[in-house]
């Protein structure tokens, strides 16, 4: 049992704090995945959806399709700013939660005893 016990601590303080540790960059980099972070970035002023109105033959016709097209380019501009601030607020409480794991993980095995302890006084 002293055995089993010894070796629970060697791993808790050990490889699985690395594994922890370790588990900081995958985790960011789903984050950066799932909002598509660079295909946002490469495409940021792009038009939105792609419509695109195409000139004709007249200057107000080309006039029109340039204002229509420019209108596209800025909605799709301030609709990527949008999922990109959401994707720096979803990375920045990622990091953060992350950071508060890799700060807590080597008080858990004091608090099992401390909770228990802690609820038989009260």
């Amino acid at each position: 049992m002293a055995m089993l016990i010894l070796s629970f601590f060697s791993w808790w303080y050990g490889r699985g704090w690395q594994q922890v540790a370790r588990g900081f960059g995958p985790r960011l980099r789903g984050v950066m995945n799932a909002f598509s972070v660079r295909q946002l970035l490469r495409t940021l002023f792009a038009p939105w959806r792609r419509i695109i109105t195409y000139p004709g033959a007249s200057l107000e016709d080309r006039f029109r399709a340039w204002g229509d097209n420019l209108f596209s380019r800025v909605i799709g501009l301030v609709v990527r700013l949008f999922v990109l601030f959401a994707a720096a607020v979803t990375l920045a409480l990622v990091a953060l939660l992350n950071a508060a794991e890799l700060v807590i993980w080597p008080l858990l095995p004091v608090a099992i005893p401390g909770c228990i302890v802690a609820g038989l006084i009260i």
